[in-house]
């Protein structure tokens, strides 16, 4: 009786001695931006798209977004607010809208309430940069 209590102890103390020896336990391998992005982005994929050509939804399609005027995007009818914005989406600007997109753009007709951890906003700029199959 005393063994079967020694045993599971003894194994619980030995895995534990394995995870804090670094090496010992291989972790999954960290995930890249993109792909960790991909993941945070299919909360977006209900209102944009991201492939190329593909077609505009509630919001407009997301390809090639980095680097482009804000309200570029053809046949999407934006909000005025947003046609007046004269924002570029760079990594800066994302992240903001990322956020909370009306401390962007005033009068966004965007409903999204924004990311509010870091690595989850650079992670779908990586994402949006270069998405992910």
């Amino acid at each position: 009786m005393t063994r079967k209590i020694i045993v599971p102890a003894l194994a619980i103390a030995a895995a534990a001695c394995m995870m804090a020896v670094p090496g010992i336990v291989s972790a999954a391998p960290p995930a890249t931006d993109a792909v960790a992005g991909k993941r945070v982005y299919m909360r977006c994929m209900a209102c944009h798209t991201v492939n190329a050509g593909g077609p505009n939804k509630v919001g407009p399609n997301l390809s090639g977004v980095v680097g482009k005027k804000a309200a570029s995007v053809k046949g999407f009818r934006y909000s005025a607010a947003m046609t007046k914005a004269g924002v570029t989406w760079n990594e800066a600007t994302l992240d903001k809208w990322l956020t909370r997109p009306a401390s962007v753009v005033p009068g966004t007709s965007m409903v999204f309430a924004g990311l509010s951890k870091p690595e989850d906003r650079k992670a779908v700029i990586a994402y949006l940069k270069k998405p992910a199959p």
